[in-house]
């Protein structure tokens, strides 16, 4: 004879697909974190200093002062860029600025008004930033993106040109050189 034992039998509720869509990755991880933001920014920081329109023969006294005689704060601004990089697409680490800008933290109002960088100057450095990206292979969508948060700091950067009189630093240098030229 066979033995009857009970079956239960268990009744789940059908699985179906999540409702919610999963989280999509920050800009900081798509772009593969701070290392590969590391070697772009490195990359974007040499062209720069090489560039003949925004570098070493810049028409633009301040950017090839910077250029020439100021390389060996280089390698702290590229730390500095990396930062504000990595704090601008959503990464862990959090910039603050040697010299606060007036328009928030990730301002770089302060930092560039001294250099009178004009809106052409601007898109050279862009076009720098672009070729960086491409250089590492950057997928289009992230380098659009970085290209933006970059290009939405235009006016800032450019402040200084455009509004002298608000950088002390171009106060006191043409307070300086009107002494200078009166003696």
């Amino acid at each position: 004879m066979f033995a009857t034992h009970p079956v239960y039998v268990v009744v789940r509720p059908p699985i179906t697909e999540a409702t919610t869509e999963p989280e999509e990755k920050s800009l900081y991880d798509r772009l593969g974190g701070i290392f590969a933001i590391a070697a772009v920014v490195d990359r974007f920081s040499d062209s720069l200093i090489n560039n003949s329109r925004v570098g070493r023969l810049s028409s633009n006294d301040f950017l090839r002062e910077w250029s020439t005689k100021h390389l060996d704060r280089l390698p702290g601004l590229k730390w500095m860029r990396t930062l504000w990089v990595a704090d601008i697409t959503g990464g862990p680490y959090k910039f603050v600025a040697t010299r606060p800008g007036t328009r928030g933290p990730l301002s770089l109002d302060a930092a560039h008004c001294k250099f009178h960088i004009t809106p052409e100057e601007f898109d050279v450095v862009a076009e720098e930033l672009a070729n960086a990206l491409d250089y590492y292979h950057v997928p289009p969508r992230e380098k659009k993106e970085v290209l933006q948060a970059f290009a939405a700091h235009k006016s800032e950067v450019t402040r200084g040109y455009f509004q002298p009189g608000v950088c002390p630093f171009l106060l006191h240098r043409a307070a300086q050189e009107a002494a200078s030229a009166s003696s």
